[in-house]
């Protein structure tokens, strides 16, 4: 009973935050007044795509987050731990920047920078998953994650040497994140990938919750460690991975929210905590969405995350 009244509580703050998020901009829409064109085409074409793209965001990013902390149990590991969104900017660095080392016309654009984005995370997930059939423990796939991401980060730096101002800015904007890059037409691309990603999780509920008492445990009741850290592994990739391609990287949201959906619910069990991590997430970023707007120049979303995620994190390593 009291678990439902948390539900139907998040739900209607989420109904709530979606309509504020729609309606809040530098261009003020009455929505009890008469639209002019322009307001439809604002609501329609900007605002709407841009609170489901916060909605699918939070979500995603979020159960991704509660996984990685399930295998590796390790409280601050994020969806990113694997080096995903480091392939990912790698990706972006190259066709923003790395162009002009090879003294190329520039080729980045919005569409090129998100195939780029989705190419470099595909890469570095692609060799994870590779290392993840031989080695024999988490904390050998936790470190091997982590060095290629160093690379991956090394590499970006190596390409900034030989980018000029303007392609370094737009590198630089992209790694702040943005909602307002996805259109309709990557929503629908964007929300399939989340989709499977999405039912690969559900499928994963049984072993997660066997993970949470130790591999051992998981092991006695039947469950294969090392397929599901492959599986765990994919679908972290393809959430986290596709999110990061299309918005750019967006902090703290994948390590946070999973320690307040445990809270709130008093529970380790994923058949809770899953989806609601997931829509404890679509909260937080829709709420954050909203008050970056509140400025005369809307802060980068990735910005406002941090300032709501770096104190829960600074909560978490002060308790525990």
């Amino acid at each position: 009973m009291k678990k439902g009244i948390i539900l139907g509580a998040f739900v209607l703050l989420l109904a709530v935050l979606s309509i504020i998020d729609v309606l809040s901009g530098n261009v003020f829409i009455n929505p009890f007044g008469g639209l002019t064109e322009m307001d439809y085409a604002i609501l329609t074409q900007i605002r709407l795509p841009k609170m489901l793209t916060a909605l699918l965001a939070g979500s995603a990013l979020s159960v991704s987050g509660l996984m990685m902390q399930t295998l590796f149990r390790n409280p601050l590991a994020g969806p990113y731990i694997l080096g995903v969104s480091s392939g990912a900017s790698l990706g972006v660095a190259l066709v923003t920047m790395g162009v002009y080392a090879f003294a190329l016309p520039p080729i980045a654009g919005s569409l090129t920078m998100m195939l780029a984005a989705i190419v470099g995370a595909a890469l570095v997930m692609g060799v994870v998953l590779v290392v993840a059939r031989y080695v024999h423990d988490n904390v050998s796939l936790l470190i091997v994650g982590m060095m290629f991401g160093s690379i991956a980060g090394a590499l970006v730096n190596l390409v900034q040497n030989f980018a000029n101002p303007d392609a370094l800015k737009l590198y630089i904007v992209w790694t702040l994140g943005s909602l307002n890059n996805v259109g309709w037409d990557e929503l629908g691309i964007l929300a399939g990938v989340l989709l499977v990603g999405w039912l690969m999780t559900i499928m994963l509920i049984k072993p997660l919750n066997g993970l949470v008492l130790g591999e051992r445990y998981a092991q006695a009741i039947g469950i294969n460690i090392r397929r599901t850290r492959l599986w765990i592994v994919l679908s972290t990739g393809l959430l986290a991975g596709s999110i990061t391609a299309f918005c750019g990287p967006i902090a703290f949201v994948g390590v946070a929210v999973p320690h307040i959906a445990r809270g709130v619910l008093k529970s380790g069990n994923h058949r809770l905590t899953l989806p609601f991590s997931a829509l404890i997430g679509a909260n937080l970023l829709l709420l954050c969405d909203i008050l970056s707007n509140l400025f005369t120049y809307p802060l980068p979303i990735s910005t406002m995350s941090a300032l709501f995620g770096a104190p829960i994190i600074v909560w978490i390593v002060l308790k525990k």
